[in-house]
């Protein structure tokens, strides 16, 4: 690559970037100032005045104050869009996220996993496609990928919530890790990682990592003997998701794939989610706080479906994701014609019940990690050789541990 192209390129990137910063800028400033104004009319509905054209907004000359903003606001951001956007038109997402920096890739993520379905419906371009990646680089799924010396048995990594492929690689204890290379010299797999947006909604991404291992398998240099998943977090949820996809609709790829590991996977939810919907509904509550609801209200929809661990269409469709609901799923079990294992993490440095049942990693608790439910129908039925606990470590920890990556390999032995 030429040092002018490397330029052309960093110059690309960079205004994709900042034609989305200022779409959310602009967004953002209409978002603020509705929540003020629902705070406005608050006031002045306690004191009898009727709501403007739409409820929660004002009238008169305050309203028009109000309007004048928003309007100026529309005006602004898609004008410095449309120009920006001539600046780039030879902009490629797919070949710019190619050559990512982890700086970048790590923004990004956080983005997504924040609000990502928002950004894919205001056709934001720091919203995140779904790829295929190995050593870092994008792997085609419509032409056969270059992948020197790729094998018949391939293992995937799939990441969880507002993270990356990159992220699999950390070091620890001055050494590099990595569990899927480590995985791939150990049993000769060939490691790919999945980058998806974890905003959108997981069944979503379950359809579409489906429909791109098909495409993947079709292009395959060599014939796939197998397929094994390692996911991390909400990875298991869109690994299971895939799997109903792929089987419903008979995809050859359903039919290669011999084991799924989950590693910290919130199978029946996670709680941080739910004191999140607790917050709404105080907030909703009075007339004066239920503007702000809106604010908590911006999460995507991926981390609403982490509630309860919600990975098919019928478990949000039809319903409203922030509105108060027992768990909503129906019970999907783990494929029975895959080998399924558990890696669940707990803060706690030694066993004992109670604790391993309160603490969890921080994040997922321990029963919610090992498919465990108080009711029997709802239990993923993962037997006690097919999971393990990792003690005094974190849930950010798992990708990293060499115990862990060490179990992931006994398991994945054939």
């Amino acid at each position: 690559m030429s040092p002018a192209t490397a330029r052309s390129q960093r110059h690309r990137i960079a205004i994709a970037e900042l034609r989305g910063m200022l779409q959310l800028a602009a967004q953002a400033t209409r978002g603020v100032t509705g929540v003020v104004e629902g705070v406005h009319q608050s006031v002045w509905r306690s004191l009898g005045a009727a709501d403007g054209p739409v409820p929660g907004r004002t009238r008169g000359l305050t309203g028009l104050v109000y309007r004048g903003i928003h309007g100026v606001s529309h005006v602004i951001g898609h004008g410095i869009d449309r120009a920006l956007h001539k600046l780039q038109p030879m902009l490629d997402r797919e070949h710019d996220a190619a050559h990512p920096s982890p700086q970048r890739a790590a923004f990004q993520s956080v983005l997504n996993g924040v609000m990502g379905d928002h950004l894919v419906a205001s056709g934001n371009p720091l919203a995140i496609p779904m790829s295929l990646r190995h050593r870092g680089r994008l792997v085609a799924t419509d032409t056969p990928p270059d992948i020197p010396a790729a094998r018949g048995r391939i293992l995937l990594l799939v990441h969880g919530l507002c993270m990356n492929d990159l992220q699999w690689r950390g070091e620890r204890a001055g050494g590099v890790t990595d569990h899927g290379e480590a995985a791939a010299a150990a049993l000769g797999y060939t490691p790919l990682y999945l980058r998806y947006n974890t905003g959108r909604h997981i069944s979503e991404n379950g359809r579409d990592l489906s429909e791109r291992l098909e495409r993947l398998l079709a292009q395959w240099p060599v014939p796939v003997e197998e397929i094994s998943i390692v996911a991390h977090s909400m990875g298991g949820l869109v690994a299971r998701s895939a799997c109903h996809h792929g089987s419903g609709a008979a995809r050859t790829w359903r039919g290669k794939l011999r084991k799924l590991v989950f590693l910290g996977t919130p199978h029946h939810g996670a709680p941080l989610e739910r004191a999140g919907q607790w917050v709404d509904q105080v907030l909703a509550r009075s007339m004066y706080t239920a503007p702000f609801a809106k604010l908590g209200q911006m999460r995507s929809a991926g981390i609403t479906d982490l509630r309860h661990g919600c990975v098919r269409d019928e478990d949000w469709l039809g319903a409203g994701r922030f509105a108060h609901a027992e768990d909503p799923r129906l019970h999907l079990p783990l494929p029975a014609d895959v080998a399924c294992f558990s890696i669940a993490a707990t803060l706690a440095k030694q066993r004992s019940p109670l604790a391993e049942r309160l603490v969890g990693d921080g994040l997922v608790p321990l029963d919610s990690a090992l498919g465990r439910h108080d009711d029997d129908t709802r239990d993923l039925g993962l037997h006690r050789h097919a999971h393990w606990i990792s003690h005094g470590t974190g849930h950010i920890e798992l990708l990293h541990r060499p115990e862990v990556g060490a179990q992931i390999i006994r398991w994945l032995r054939p």
